[in-house]
């Protein structure tokens, strides 16, 4: 994973734990708010990071995307292909966000009695992707198909040089 793909990620993964997290702790008010401004200061210290990284060290992203042809609605064989291809270029594009924007985590569990009656979790994943590009469409295997998208470097350059102009 690249440092500017694992930054987000850690930022964002970090974000959402010291969100869901702080109420658990006992601290004092004055150490809980010490805690929050200095991670709030270390967000700031690798959101600045990831902005000041130079062409050098931007990556290449990529992305895989799968889908069953005899899974799709259609009304022949083509259209069953066509809803497979679509569907896992729509695959490849989540997985392009997750990359980018990180994945949020929800999750529940009941206990009762000292044993877990349900446990349940989530992931989301939500942005905007501009740029990704389609590297190939292959068959694979016999019902399967797979698309790779990618977002090249020059685009993520232009991408953190308008976020830069913005910040």
């Amino acid at each position: 994973m690249s440092k500017v793909s694992l930054t987000i990620v850690t930022l964002t993964t970090g974000m959402a734990f010291l969100t869901g997290c702080q109420h658990l702790t006992k601290q004092p008010v004055v150490d809980k708010m010490a805690t929050v401004e200095a991670s709030q200061t270390q967000t700031l210290v690798n959101i600045k990071d990831v902005l000041d990284s130079n062409s050098e060290t931007i990556p290449t992203l990529t992305a895989v995307g799968y889908a069953v042809t005899s899974t799709q609605p259609g009304r022949n064989e083509a259209q069953k292909r066509l809803m497979a291809i679509r569907s896992a270029r729509m695959a490849a594009m989540r997985d392009l966000a997750e990359q980018i924007h990180g994945l949020k985590v929800d999750s529940s569990t009941t206990v009762i009695d000292l044993i877990v009656q349900n446990d349940t979790f989530r992931g989301v994943v939500n942005g905007t992707i501009r740029g990704a590009r389609t590297v190939r469409i292959n068959p694979t295997g016999t019902d399967t198909y797979e698309v790779v998208l990618e977002i090249d470097r020059e685009t993520i350059a232009y991408l953190l040089k308008t976020a830069r102009v913005a910040a």
